[in-house]
């Protein structure tokens, strides 16, 4: 686990306000709230509410709150690959990256939810078919990253969420420089392990590896026990949500436990 790096905040804004200005300004309110990473979703409609309720598409909105931030990363967490072709992935993350001044991250995973795939002409496949592609496109977003006119920024950071033993993790210590996970401690500890044999059998150092958890209810964060704990274990990127400007106490807490430790 890549430890020698501060403890990051990360908040996932939901795409699900409908009304792109709120978005942007609880975007601006994050940053200036000294939030490290602002995260959105890649879905094509709401997981909270209304299943039918609105909801704006990622890698667009992504776009414009480059141009409209100034210092905080951003990402999806996670884009879906099934849903584009992996060069125009590639193409699409490096644009984003030049437009935010080389501040993206590049979150992505292999999809769940069928509505998405089946309202919009995706097949859906199996969890294994999913991630199998998963692994062939992230093969081909790296190359073609390498070919790009202009190049990206910088070397862009793949984040992978997921925990699967089987698949997901191979995935991750073939090509993650972040793992995202949704474990608590006993599991992470355990993941952990299985991630490290995975880095054995492919040749990768685990050093490498940054690794960050969601904070499942962060205005709970006053007891920062589980915070503490999970920072012991190596854990760096701390995410929680926030689904407005109304919405913006737990993430205070985060940032105060943040600067503590840091």
């Amino acid at each position: 686990m890549k430890v020698d790096v501060p403890a990051r905040v990360g908040v996932q804004i939901t795409n699900e306000y409908g009304d792109y200005a709120e978005v942007r300004d609880t975007v601006r309110a994050l940053e200036d709230l000294g939030v490290d990473i602002v995260f959105n979703w890649d879905h094509f409609f709401p997981l909270f509410g209304a299943g039918d309720g609105p909801h704006l598409e990622a890698w667009t909105m992504l776009g414009a709150l480059a141009e409209q931030t100034s210092r905080v990363t951003l990402g999806p967490l996670v884009n879906c690959t099934a849903y584009r072709n992996a060069d125009l992935q590639a193409d699409m993350a490096r644009t984003v990256d030049h437009i935010s001044g080389g501040r993206l991250i590049f979150g992505t995973g292999s999809g769940w939810l069928a509505r998405d795939f089946e309202e919009y002409g995706y097949p859906f496949g199996t969890p294994g078919s999913r991630l199998d592609a998963l692994a062939a496109d992230l093969a081909r977003i790296k190359a073609r990253w390498k070919r790009l006119i202009p190049a990206p920024l910088r070397d862009i950071p793949v984040l992978i969420g997921g925990a699967g033993e089987r698949k997901t993790l191979r995935i991750v210590a073939q090509h993650a420089d972040i793992w995202h996970s949704l474990s608590d401690a006993a599991t992470l500890r355990h993941k952990l392990g299985v991630l490290g044999d995975w880095c054995d059998r492919v040749g990768r150092d685990p050093d490498e590896i940054e690794v960050g958890v969601t904070v499942p209810d962060p205005r709970a964060a006053s007891d920062y026990t589980r915070l503490d704990e999970l920072h012991a274990m190596g854990v760096r990127i701390f995410q929680g949500r926030a689904m407005g400007l109304r919405d913006l106490d737990g993430v205070r807490r985060l940032l105060r436990w943040r600067d503590a430790v840091t």
